[in-house]
């Protein structure tokens, strides 16, 4: 195996991405780490993703891998969610791009339910392998949700019929699958019928040189530049109502009773987008009807050149999500010595050993919740074995390179079951 064409669609993918802005977040930092790691280790890697707005054709990254625009749907930016409506086109660019430029790959990596309807019509023209990562599945999505939407809007907003009929196709006709927990492999195996045989679990990776502890003298530089107090709580993504930052808001009366001296840093949001300052703003609402609102400070949008000395900064992380296929923002803050609180309706739940390397726990109950942010500010012994064993779990365990190499096995099994099952026709 020499060449890999990679393929992820929506969102703002280049060599130096966007995050914050719509669409781009954990799965392009995850698409890029893996895709500089393969070439690290040998392989010619194409990174095909969608061209629109200004962008150029290509980000010639360095000699093995290049991030490569295909045109499709216009020049306007295209939500995830519509994605359906276009990818026919993007299969016939890409096909006639890549016997254009007289292209040979072989394996498809495709992410996300979009590049993989296409990267499964791709392969099979091309006669190649097709491994495929979910990153979220629709069916799970959509029973999180429950109730907090109306049947109607729901559809019409996710269009969750489409998603699951194309997932069930992508899932049941690739080579292999790629999960990052187990919980995604139970669901893969029981509500999509896929062949346990066909699944792998492989978590999602940390960069190592940049997600990593410092003394606390240095860190209390960090804090002053930041303006993050010792005893803050750091919550941090994208404004996503899986994201459950309203659960989170809900929790807080219970922390600030068990500790006064608290605060929360809510670096919520994507850079200077509507929908999410509408989202805030809803957040802003309940927490002022709660009588919170006075001890949050909002940071809207971190950089990604300040995201390590952020999470380190801060006393404890928190992730309060009604849903989270995995979360890697926990590892990150994690890795770079700050003890996480995670929801137990995710993948690094199953993983994490309680009390030990994390807390966790269920954000639907408030003060369960809450009690459990607590924990790290009253007992400092806690938080500080916290800080130590968080830090070596993440690292021993999502470091990118050694995730690669395990990737690069996955295709290279792929590659030889394909291969056996063509040559039975010849």
């Amino acid at each position: 195996m020499k060449s890999i064409l990679m393929i992820s669609l929506h969102g703002y993918v280049g060599a130096n991405p966007e995050l914050g802005k719509p669409d781009t977040g954990g799965q392009v930092v995850y698409v890029l780490e893996l895709a500089e790691r393969f070439s690290r280790l040998g392989k010619r890697v194409d990174l095909v993703t969608r061209q629109f707005e200004d962008q150029p054709e290509y980000d010639n990254v360095h000699e093995n891998y290049s991030v490569w625009r295909i045109p499709f749907g216009g020049k306007k930016f295209i939500r995830k969610e519509d994605m359906h409506d276009h990818l026919k086109a993007f299969v016939t660019n890409t096909l006639a791009a890549i016997k254009k430029e007289n292209k040979k790959y072989d394996v498809v990596y495709s992410h996300y339910w979009d590049a993989g309807w296409a990267g499964q019509k791709i392969a099979e023209e091309l006669g190649i392998s097709h491994v495929h990562t979910p990153h979220s599945l629709g069916w799970w999505k959509q029973h999180s949700m429950g109730s907090d939407m109306d049947e109607k809007e729901m559809e019409k907003t996710y269009r969750f019929k489409e998603r699951i009929r194309k997932e069930y196709f992508v899932y049941q006709m690739c080579n292999h699958i790629v999960a990052t927990t187990l919980p995604q492999v139970d669901l893969l195996t029981q509500q999509y019928d896929v062949l346990s045989k066909n699944c792998t679990m492989i978590p999602p990776g940390i960069d190592e040189n940049r997600f990593y502890p410092v003394p606390s003298k240095e860190n209390d530089k960090i804090r002053a530049k930041y303006d993050i107090q010792p005893t803050d709580i750091l919550a941090l993504g994208r404004m996503a109502h899986n994201k459950g930052y309203d659960l989170l808001i809900r929790a807080l009366p219970t922390v600030f009773e068990l500790c006064p001296e608290a605060r929360l840093v809510a670096a919520i949001g994507g850079d200077q987008s509507e929908q999410d300052d509408k989202g805030v703003a809803g957040l802003k609402k309940l927490a002022k009807e709660l009588g919170v609102l006075d001890r949050i400070t909002w940071k809207n949008y971190i950089a990604d050149e300040d995201l390590a000395n952020v999470y380190r900064a801060a006393n404890i992380f928190v992730m309060p999500s009604r849903y989270e296929p995995f979360g890697m923002v926990a590892i990150e803050a994690m890795a770079c010595g700050t003890p996480s609180v995670v929801t137990v309706h995710g993948g690094l739940y199953d993983l994490i050993d309680f009390g030990n390397q994390a807390l966790f726990a269920d954000p639907h109950r408030p003060t369960e919740f809450g009690a459990m942010m607590a924990m790290p500010l009253l007992y400092p012994k806690m938080r500080n074995e916290l800080s130590v064993e968080g830090a070596r779990f993440a690292r021993r365990n999502f470091g990118w390179t050694g995730i690669a190499k395990r990737m690069l096995q996955v295709f290279t099994s792929s590659i030889s079951q394909n291969t056996m099952e063509s040559n039975l026709f010849y």
